[in-house]
């Protein structure tokens, strides 16, 4: 199974950009994981924040193709613990999902053609972190999914 990290804008911080890279090069023993970053856009401040959600969904929308799993990480979408996570995780590949690709939007969340198009949604709190942090985060727990999966030590309950 691919998985794809889709984001609107880069990492800016370097201390973010060390950490997501640690776990990036730990998450090459358990999957394929790509990257995609779209450039944020410019010249925001003519658009409404319907316009510039409607904008970046074109954009996103041009990065997927018609079989891709497509997952959403939104406030609204389903609140999983570490382990939860994992069998879900677990349950995809079991089904033969190719390629889950997770979303992380910009500034003012999503445009309605994304959650149309989403076959998921995913919360990874219910508290608003920044978009930037939010990459860090899901790494992490992409990687202890994983080592869920595998019955490895990372994760104690």
């Amino acid at each position: 199974m691919k998985i794809v990290f889709l984001t609107v804008g880069k990492t800016e911080d370097a201390y973010l950009k060390e950490g997501i890279d640690k776990y990036i090069k730990r998450l090459k023993h358990y999957a394929r994981l790509e990257f995609v970053e779209i450039n944020e856009l410019k010249n925001t401040k003519a658009l409404t924040p319907e316009q510039q959600k409607a904008k970046e969904a074109e954009l996103i929308l041009k990065k997927l193709s018609p079989l891709d799993y497509v997952i959403l990480l939104d406030e609204k979408g389903t609140e999983f613990s570490s382990k939860q996570f994992a069998a879900y995780l677990d349950k995809k590949a079991i089904s033969s999902t190719s390629t889950m690709i997770f979303i992380v939007g910009g500034p003012y969340g999503f445009d309605d053609t994304l959650y149309t198009r989403a076959n998921d949604k995913l919360s990874l709190s219910r508290m608003t972190f920044s978009h930037q942090m939010i990459r860090l985060l899901f790494v992490e727990q992409l990687y202890r999914a994983f080592t869920i999966i595998k019955g490895e030590p990372y994760h104690h309950e």
